[in-house]
């Protein structure tokens, strides 16, 4: 069976957001849309976003690193989120295992988010409907694409090349590859749901750290004692400006 999902390389992933904005551009616009906004500039801004990316620091100072993590709707093979929901909106696709929602069916009971392990649906707070990513399924079967264009809008805006999309069923595919590969993993696998998204970890290279490195070049207390002082005899400036 296919099994249509991303694999999301956390080694060059640079936290660009620019799969963030590029799902909110196409998705706003296409048939899962529109994804509404509450209060986009003021200080508690909210809004539907079917991906997002979270940074955090490990490691202790000098030895930290900084870690940006994608994280949307994994499109699990065995979703949680499907059986719980009482009017049959959430559905899995039998032809490629995606996780879709009927927008006409939902009823906003959010029973699905509150079984989703991954925090991956969202609540739609203008058309009260749960939201969440659809891996562009509008888009990745528009014939009137260039088929090197038929993959999720996130894919096609990395300038990384952090994201890879295929069949991770098929051997032969590219994601399939990378996961066989590269280590690729499942998020959180001990729920059982059977990720389908993978990620592929980071690899870690030596890098030494000089004494010099710790310190800032353009510590302001160097820049001062360069600068030319008057001499101890010459008038301050109170006694030479009329204010």
């Amino acid at each position: 069976m296919t099994q249509l999902a991303l694999v999301i390389d956390l080694n060059v992933c640079v936290g660009c957001h620019a799969c963030v904005t590029s799902c909110k551009q196409w998705n706003t616009f296409g048939e899962a849309g529109p994804l509404s906004d509450q209060n986009p500039y003021g200080a508690d801004p909210s809004g539907t976003f079917f991906n997002r990316v979270q940074t955090f620091e490990v490691g202790e100072f000098p030895n930290t690193e900084t870690v940006h993590f994608p994280k949307s709707c994994l499109h699990c093979e065995d979703p949680p989120c499907v059986p719980v929901c009482p009017t049959g909106a959430s559905y899995k696709r039998a032809e490629d295992g995606i996780v879709l929602v009927d927008y006409d069916k939902c009823i906003g009971c959010k029973y699905c988010s509150w079984a989703c392990p991954y925090g991956a649906r969202e609540i739609d707070e203008q058309q009260k409907v749960m939201k969440k990513c659809t891996l562009c399924v509008d888009r990745i079967y528009d014939e009137k694409l260039p088929p090197a264009e038929r993959k999720p809008a996130c894919v096609m805006a990395c300038p990384t090349s952090a994201r890879l999309f295929g069949d991770i069923h098929d051997p032969d595919s590219e994601a399939s590859r990378a996961i066989r590969e590269q280590g690729g993993y499942a998020l959180m696998p001990e729920w059982g749901t059977q990720p389908a998204n993978h990620y592929l970890p980071r690899r870690k290279t030596a890098r030494p750290i000089h004494a010099d490195e710790l310190v800032r070049h353009d510590n302001p207390l160097k820049v001062d004692g360069k600068l030319p002082r008057p001499a101890a005899g010459e008038p301050a400036l109170d006694d030479v400006t009329s204010w």
